[in-house]
């Protein structure tokens, strides 16, 4: 059937309380829902964190009797599977609702239309793709993970006008200002993951951690509570001993190739760390797909936000790994001897350039904010 006005208004709120769980739900989906009966909501929810209640299961908690004849908007495929939870499908059916209103299909091709069969099965009507590309921008990280086995990638940098990154040095801090670090502060708060190269975390003693007086948002103190695991890509394990990741709130994940080096391992992991050893690409360096599939299927990251230099960032582009670019874009100029944006190798003449498509443009306190994808073939 046709979705009415009221259909759109609905799902819209329902999509509204799936963004209250952006920064708490990890590694589980973002999703709200709405009970109406009567043209009148008698309940909602959202999901808040793993392992707590979903959002039906508030949102049927709050109508009570009142569920039984309504019609319930839900932004995610209601779950048929116990888990840590109990199957939502069977608690809609149970609470005799009349239709249910879903914006998208649960990505997991293992249970992937197995709730709306159940609903179905009990002689609820059910009416699938309202709003769904809303409901997949909420969603990015686990629906990669969940339909290609790895994460979505993030790619943060900052630059000057001159398409600068750091000084000669490498002295970087600060070239954008607070409201661009406060808005990737929350990158972070969204991300399942971290991911800097060791050369960056070294030059920068990056903690690479939330910051609750930075987020600046109403629950901080909350969302810090779940620090995003740091992920730092390290081939020959030259993390300094001191490096203040080891220390911070949190866990530190090293990546590396080095099996040849045990006693160096063992200093690091007594340090903090988490030392995991990959296969090694062409070159001795970490094979980055095999990074993410890692990650996916080991550490269930759904989001992966990267912040590193210049060689890691291009060596990431040129695997073709990235999915978004948010590049911060400060009105200063660093000069000819300042390090660039990206290392890009094999990029010898027009025909070799990487086209970039813009998404938005916008202006974040004194400095601008450009959100791109690359052109894929």
């Amino acid at each position: 059937m046709p979705f009415t006005p009221d259909d759109h208004h609905y799902m819209a709120r329902a999509l509204h309380l799936a963004e209250r769980g952006l920064y708490t739900t990890d590694p589980n989906p973002r999703v709200g829902c709405v009970i109406v009966r009567h043209a009148a909501v008698v309940g909602e929810g959202f999901h808040v964190r793993a392992g707590e209640p979903h959002a039906e299961i508030h949102a049927l908690v709050a109508a009570g009797t009142n569920a039984e004849g309504a019609t319930v908007y839900v932004t995610l495929e209601p779950c048929s599977h116990t888990g840590r939870t109990g199957p939502c499908a069977l608690a809609l059916a149970e609470a005799k609702v009349a239709r249910v209103v879903v914006a998208m299909v649960d990505p997991n091709p293992q249970v992937s239309g197995r709730g709306i069969r159940l609903l179905e099965e009990a002689g609820i009507q059910v009416d699938v793709g309202l709003l769904a590309d809303d409901a997949r921008q909420l969603n990015p990280g686990f629906i990669a993970r969940m339909a290609h086995k790895r994460p979505f990638v993030r790619l943060k940098m900052a630059m000057s006008l001159d398409g600068r990154t750091a000084m000669g040095s490498g002295e970087s801090q600060w070239i954008t200002g607070p409201e661009a670090r406060r808005h990737v502060q929350r990158l972070r708060a969204r991300s399942s993951a971290v991911l800097s190269g060791v050369e960056s975390v070294i030059m920068d003693d990056s903690r690479l951690t939330l910051r609750a007086e930075q987020l600046q948002l109403p629950n901080a103190d909350e969302v810090v509570l779940r620090q995003p695991l740091r992920v730092i890509l390290d081939t020959r394990l030259r993390l300094p001993l001191a490096a203040a990741c080891l220390s911070a709130p949190g866990r530190t994940l090293i990546l590396t190739t080095a099996a040849h080096a045990p006693e160096k391992r063992t200093k690091l992991e007594q340090a903090g760390a988490d030392v995991q050893v990959l296969p090694a690409a062409e070159g001795g360096r970490i094979d980055l797909r095999q990074m993410l599939s890692w990650l996916a299927e080991n550490e269930q990251v759904n989001e992966l936000l990267v912040e590193t230099g210049a060689t890691l960032a291009g060596a990431m582009l040129a695997a073709d790994v990235v999915d978004e670019m948010q590049l911060f874009v400060a009105p200063t100029l660093l000069g000819g001897e300042a390090r660039p944006l990206f290392a890009l190798p094999g990029l010898s003449k027009m025909a070799d350039q990487r086209r970039l498509t813009i998404h938005d443009i916008r202006a974040v306190g004194q400095d601008w904010r450009i959100v791109a994808s690359p052109v894929r073939d």
